[in-house]
C-alpha cells in the first residue's frame, strides 16, 4: 500500500497497520490539490491558512457531520479537550474532513469548531483523505505525528483519556495504561464513590444522606441514565422491577442486603434529575458532582443507559450489566462468570426444548429459531427494544429477530394482515 497525493502519484510507500508512516514534507501533497493549497481559519483574521504553517505538529484529521448525532457529541468533547491543549501551549492541530450534505450545513457545523477545515468545495481532498485512511464510519479522528507515524483510534482515545492522550504517541499510551491497570487493581467502592468533599449518596428522597461505606460487601450497580434518553425511559421501568425481585430473593434466602444500585445522571438540569430520580428506588449521586463524569471516562462508557457491576470486593464484575438484565432477569445476580456460565448452560438446554420454528404477532413471516452457532448474533429485539445475544428467533427472509422470551403465540393463518417491519 503507497500513500498518494491528490492527483494519484505515489508520494511514499507505506506498509499495512498503525506502523504506517507518512512523510511530514509531504504533508501538503495529502491536504492540497490543484484547486485549493489552503485550510480554512475558525478566526476571521486570517480567515485562509498555509497547509506548510502545519508542519512539525501533532495533526488530528477529524472526519465528521452535523447531521448524524454522534459527531456532534463528540464534538463537543473535542472542542473542550482542543481548547484545552492549546490554552497549555501544545502544538496540537485539528483538520476538519466534512461529511456534511450541503455548504449552510457545513458552515453551521464549523462555527461550532475552534480549528482549520478543509474548505467544502474541495471535493477531491476529502474523497482522497476517506479513500487513504480507509474511513468506514464517522466521527472518526486520525492522529498524524511530525515524525510521520499514524494512529487511528482518536475518537476511542479522546473518550477515554481526553487531554492526557496528548501528543498520542506509543509512549504516552503505554503510560496512561499502565496508570489504568494500576487504579483498576487498587479500585475499591469507597474511592470510586467519594471525593474529599463527600462521603455519601443521597437516597430517594433527596433528604438523606447514606454512608458510601454502607455499600462495602455488597454488589452494587451503577447506573448512568438521563431522562431525555429514550432507551433510558424504556429500560429504567425494567431495571426497577428486577431490582426490587433481586432483593426480594436475597431477603427470602436470609438477608436483602447484599445487592443495591447508584444512579449517575446525565440529565440536563436539576429539576429533570429530581423528576426522574423520583421513579426510582436506590440511591444517588448528587446531580453535577464532578465524580460522575470521572467515572464515564473511567469506565470508558460511550452511551447510556449503562450499568456497571462492581463485586464485594470492590472490583468491577462486568460492564455488561444492562445486556445481562435484558437476557437473564433478576437472575443474572450476582453476574459473576461463574453465573453467567451456568445461565448459559441452562439456556441451551431450555432452547432444545423450543420449536425450531415459530410465528409471532409482531410480524407476518415464520421465525427460525437460531443461534451464535448456527447464523445468530448480538442483536436487537424487534419486540422489546432491547439487546440480545445467543439464542433468537429470526426471519431469514428479512432478519427480524426477538428474544425466545418475547415470542407472543399466534394463528399462522391470521399472520397476513400484521405489517412487515
Amino acid at each position: 500500500m503507497g500513500l498518494y497525493d491528490n492527483t494519484g502519484n505515489l508520494v511514499e510507500a507505506l506498509t499495512d497497520g498503525d506502523s504506517q508512516k507518512i512523510i511530514s514534507s509531504k504533508f501538503s501533497s495529502l491536504l492540497a490539490s490543484k484547486d485549493s493549497d489552503y485550510l480554512l481559519s475558525s478566526t476571521a483574521e486570517p480567515d485562509r491558512v498555509e497547509i506548510s504553517d502545519l508542519e512539525g505538529k501533532v495533526i488530528g484529521l477529524y472526519f465528521s457531520a452535523n447531521w448524524y448525532p454522534p459527531c456532534r457529541n463528540f464534538n463537543n468533547l473535542l472542542v473542550s479537550v482542543y481548547e484545552q491543549l492549546k490554552s497549555n501551549g501544545c502544538n496540537f492541530e485539528v483538520v476538519f474532513v466534512s461529511s456534511d450534505e450541503d455548504l449552510g450545513a457545513f458552515n453551521g457545523y464549523r462555527e461550532t469548531m475552534p480549528w482549520l477545515s478543509i474548505p467544502y468545495s474541495d471535493l477531491e481532498t476529502k474523497k482522497a483523505l476517506n479513500r487513504q485512511f480507509d474511513v468506514e464510519g464517522i466521527p472518526c479522528l486520525i492522529i498524524l505525528q511530525p515524525d510521520g507515524s499514524i494512529l487511528h483510534d482518536g475518537v476511542e482515545l479522546i473518550y477515554k483519556y481526553g487531554v492526557e492522550a496528548f501528543p498520542f504517541t506509543k509512549e504516552k499510551l503505554e503510560e496512561l495504561q499502565r496508570k489504568e491497570r494500576m487504579k483498576h487493581e487498587s479500585q475499591t467502592l469507597t474511592n470510586l464513590l467519594t471525593n474529599p468533599g463527600r462521603d455519601y449518596l443521597l437516597d430517594p428522597t433527596l433528604t438523606r444522606k447514606v454512608p458510601v461505606d454502607s455499600l462495602i460487601g455488597k454488589t452494587v450497580g451503577l447506573y448512568f441514565s438521563a431522562q431525555w434518553c429514550v432507551p433510558c425511559a424504556n429500560f429504567t421501568p425494567k431495571l426497577v422491577s428486577i431490582y426490587h425481585k433481586i432483593k426480594q430473593s436475597l431477603e427470602e434466602k436470609g438477608g436483602n442486603d447484599g445487592f443495591d444500585i447508584v444512579f449517575l445522571s446525565y440529565d440536563r438540569d436539576q429539576s429533570s434529575f429530581v423528576s426522574y430520580y423520583s421513579t426510582m428506588p436506590w440511591l444517588a449521586l448528587p446531580f453535577g458532582e464532578p465524580t460522575i463524569r470521572n467515572l464515564a471516562k473511567y469506565f470508558d462508557v460511550q452511551g447510556i443507559p449503562c450499568l456497571i457491576i462492581i463485586g464485594p470486593d470492590g472490583k468491577t464484575v462486568t460492564k455488561q450489566g444492562r445486556n445481562l438484565i435484558n437476557l437473564y432477569q433478576e437472575n443474572a445476580y450476582p453476574f459473576t462468570d461463574a453465573k453467567l456460565e451456568l445461565l448459559e448452560k441452562e439456556m441451551e438446554e431450555e432452547a432444545k426444548r423450543l420449536p425450531r420454528t415459530d410465528y409471532h404477532a409482531g410480524h407476518r413471516h415464520e421465525l427460525t429459531l437460531v443461534s451464535e452457532g448456527n447464523g445468530g448474533g448480538p442483536f436487537i429485539c424487534c419486540d422489546c427494544d432491547e439487546q440480545g445475544s445467543g439464542w433468537a428467533y429470526q426471519c431469514l427472509g428479512c432478519g427480524y429477530e426477538v428474544h425466545p422470551r418475547c415470542m407472543r403465540a399466534v394463528d399462522p393463518e391470521n399472520t397476513g394482515s400484521v405489517e412487515d417491519r
